[in-house]
Order: C-alpha cells, then structure tokens, then sequence
C-alpha cells in the first residue's frame, strides 16, 4: 500500500511537469511557429517531465520523503527512462527527420540509413569510453551504469561550458565598471559618417548603372564581330569608367556602411545599459555582479588548484561548513538538523538556478538559429541536450549532498568514477571561462575606421 501511494505522489508530479514541458513549448519555443509534429512535442515535454524528476528525487532523499525501497525503485525506472530517450528515442526521430528532409534520399531507404546511422551513433558513444577512466564491459553493457558513465561525459562537458561562460558573462552583463560610456554626439557623428558613406555608395552605384547603360547602347550601334574583337582585345573602355575600380570602391563602401552600422547599434545599446544601471533592478544586479565576479575569480582559482593538486572534494559544503562553525568557532548546534535543511535549502537553489538557467539558455538558443523549416529538427536537439544535461546533473550534485543522503544514488549509479566528473568539470570550465574572457576582451577593443575610405 505504501508503494502505491509513493508510486502516485511521483506520477502525479510528473504530470504536473509534463504539463509545465508543454505549455514551455507552446509558450515558449514556438509561439512564433505552427506546430507540425505533436509528436516533437510530446518527446520534448516528456524528457522535460523525466529530468525534472530526478531533481525531484535529490529533494526527496534529503527531505525523507516516500520509503526508500520505493524512491530506489523511482530512480532506476527515471534513469532507464532517462537513458532510453536520449540514447534511443531522441536520437531516431533526429536522424529520421535529417534524412527524410533529403531530397534525393527516396522513401524507401529513409529508414534502413536511419537505423545504419542510429548504430553508428552508439558506436562513437560506445567508443567515448575509451579515453576516459569509465566502466569496462565486465560491468555489463546495457546497464544504467554504462549509459550514465557514457552520456555524463558529454553531459558535464556541456555543463562546465555553460557554467564558465555564465560565471563570466554574467558579471561582465551587470556590472557598471564594463558600461562603455557613450554620449549622444558619439552617436550623432556615427550616423552622419553612415549617411554620408550612403550617399557615396549611392552615387557610386548610379555611375556604373549610368556606364553599363552607355556601353549597351554603344555596343548595339556597332557589328556583332566588332563588338566581339573590341572585347578581346580591350575590356576597358577609355572613353568612359573604370567599371571594375567602382565595384571593388562599392565593396569597401558596402563593408564600411555594415561596420558602421554595428557600430551604431552597439552604442545605442550601451546608451540603454547606461540609462537602465541607473535604475533600481540596474543598481542591484550591479551589485550582484561584484558577487559573481569574486565567485568566477575563486572558481577559476580553485579549479587551478585542483587540476594541478589532482584534488576532489571529501567533503559536501554543508557539513565542511558547519564542521568549522562548531569545532573552529565554538557553537553549540543541532548538526543533524541543520545539515537536512540546509543540505535542503543549498540543493534546492542549485536546482531552480540550473532549471532556471537551462531554460532561458535554450530559449535564447532556438530563437537565434531556428526556422521553420528547421524548427523540429532544432528542439530535438534542444531536448537531447537537456536530457544529458539533467542525467549529468545528478552526478556533479551528489557531492553537495551529504554521506547519508547519497546512498541510494550511489547504489543506483552502481561503480562510476565520481572523482573524474568532477576534475573533468574543472578543466573543461576553466578553459570556457578563459575563452569567454578573451572574447569579451577582443570584443571590446574599439573599432576603427580610415577616413580615407571616405575621401
């Protein structure tokens, strides 16, 4: 009886997540599109619902809620089913949807290349784990462990790159001190160069429309063989313009004019971070943009310090914390209860800041390279993604659980080698917030223009 009562607790939430998948979509993703295939629909809102569970299930185990026989039996059927969309039903429907879209590819052979590709794609996963320290095939092969070991790798590389880069951009978006200051005739003069490089271009154009029109009319009063000689032998034509030396002045005019009119749109951008700072939400993400910053400075030591120490954590933050306020500062407290709730209340931040983040990252994503022709294939990508996401998200918060919460996980996750996801996850957010940090440097060198283009 109390299974079943568990098993409808986890079922009804899961409803309730697949509803919030749907209306995501629907709101979302494609609120500029027309919904073709219910079915991308109902894969997306599905791998949505299952990840969202396995956070659910880290809560859980914290807060004790369902019997632990049932919450070991949820974790399993979540990462199987977890496992089955993102190696299975995800990547076919992608392939398909790739190949079927090929013109020349005929219906009949749509299938047999989806299934040869689907075979080749778990292969190269298969072969992932050849380079890295994860289980052999004497732990089995189709096994939870196998896929987790497999996907978590693509997973957290995925993870430590969205994390360097936010850990950096983040920052560099709401703090003042990165504001380029821009005043109103900056941008003044910036648009009189854009009109008046336009004008140029214009008058430009109209003189070799003007030539080409001259030396058709030209060429029509004059014999075929005539025409055909005076061509061979001289392409320019004395008499009148240069036409090949207006076009190359046309193409720098062309690249000039779209530089300028970046340059523009930059500025009156940075004008409206100006105005906005200056406003109370601009004032407080300043604020948190000072917070952000120490934290990417320490993370980015830190992993330093690891990768060249070989260190991984022993300890969650939670227990380390309150380990050192009661042996190093003398207080006197309830260390099984406060670890519960504090373990509860750092995971739960963890949880809706990934959620949170995850979403507005793949929003963002869909809207800038999405189509509608290629709308479908682009939120199987999405949800492919996510799905690794959230199965490699389980591995790197087991650490921020204390020992007596991760037993079950461990049990489940059977002999993965929990210390390489974590160093991985280190070397790969280093090098991304290293690499954003040289972006945003080069981005922010100013722009300059000779004006002798516009002599």
């Amino acid at each position: 009886m109390a299974f079943l009562e568990d098993t409808t607790i986890v079922f009804v939430s899961q409803v309730l997540f697949f509803a919030g998948g749907w209306i995501f979509f629907v709101k979302q993703l494609f609120k500029n599109y027309e919904i073709r295939h219910i079915s991308v629909q109902l894969i997306f809102s599905v791998t949505f619902a299952l990840s969202l569970t396995m956070f659910e299930l880290i809560i859980f185990e914290i807060l004790g809620v369902l019997d632990s026989s049932s919450r070991y039996f949820h974790w399993r059927l979540g990462l199987t089913s977890l496992l089955l969309m993102v190696i299975a039903v995800i990547p076919l429907y992608i392939l398909y949807s790739v190949i079927h879209s090929i013109s020349f590819v005929s219906e009949k052979w749509v299938r047999i290349m989806t299934v040869c590709c689907w075979f080749l794609f778990l292969y190269s996963l298969w072969r992932i784990g050849e380079p890295f320290p994860l289980l052999s095939v004497s732990n089995g092969i189709f096994t939870i462990e196998q896929g987790v070991s497999r996907i978590g790798v693509i997973g957290v590389t995925v993870m430590a790159i969205l994390s360097g880069f936010g850990a950096v951009n983040c920052p560099f978006q709401s703090m003042t001190y990165f504001i380029r200051p821009v005043s109103q005739s900056d941008i003044v003069n910036l648009e009189r160069r854009l009109l008046l490089t336009v004008d140029m271009l214009t008058g430009k154009k109209k003189r070799i429309a003007l030539e080409m029109h001259r030396r058709n009319k030209s060429n029509q009063s004059r014999p075929r063989l005539w025409n055909i000689l005076s061509s061979a032998v001289n392409r320019v034509d004395t008499a009148g313009e240069n036409i090949n030396q207006l076009r190359m002045e046309v193409y720098g005019l062309e690249e000039l004019l779209r530089q300028l009119f970046l340059e523009i749109n930059y500025l009156k951008n940075m004008q409206e971070r100006q105005k906005w700072s200056q406003t109370l939400q601009g004032k407080y993400f300043n604020v948190i943009g000072h917070f952000f910053s120490v934290y990417c400075l320490y993370k980015i030591f830190m992993c330093c310090v690891n990768i060249i120490f070989d260190r991984v954590g022993r300890k969650d933050p939670v227990t380390r914390g309150l380990e050192i306020a009661v042996h190093w500062c003398g207080f006197d407290i309830d260390l099984a209860f406060w670890n519960q709730h504090i373990s509860f209340l750092l995971v739960g931040c963890i949880v809706v800041t990934s959620i949170r983040g995850l979403l507005l990252t793949l929003t963002k994503f869909f809207y800038r390279i999405s189509s509608s022709k290629s709308s479908n294939i682009i939120v199987l990508i999405l949800a492919q993604i996510m799905g690794m996401y959230f199965c490699s998200s389980v591995l790197l918060m087991r650490m921020n659980m204390p020992a007596e919460y991760r037993v079950i996980i461990t049990e489940v996750l059977g002999n993965l080698h929990f210390n390489f996801y974590h160093r991985w996850f280190d070397v790969i957010f280093l090098v991304s917030a290293l690499s954003t940090i040289v972006v945003l440097y080069l981005s922010q060198k100013p722009w300059n223009y000779g004006d002798s283009t516009l002599e």
